[in-house]
């Protein structure tokens, strides 16, 4: 009886999990190229380095938009 039970919690909490990893995977990628990109002015860099670190998944989604989007 146990089993079953935690086989019901289990089908709930790997979608969960799945989403978390790829929201992490997609923030360590917006740093990554942030990190990479080479900006036009002197404090660019670190102010976006700032928004991402502590704004988090705002901050790579703000960065996505804003930075990563206008490459050609």
């Amino acid at each position: 009886m146990f089993y079953n039970s935690m086989m019901g919690f289990g089908f709930f909490i790997v979608p969960f999990i799945a989403i978390f990893l790829f929201l992490f995977v997609f923030w360590i990628w917006m740093l990554v190229d942030c990190l990479k990109r080479k900006f036009k002015g002197n404090n660019d860099k670190l102010l976006w380095v700032l928004v991402l670190v502590l704004g988090g998944l705002i901050g790579a989604i703000l960065y996505f938009f804003i930075v990563y989007n206008k490459k050609k």
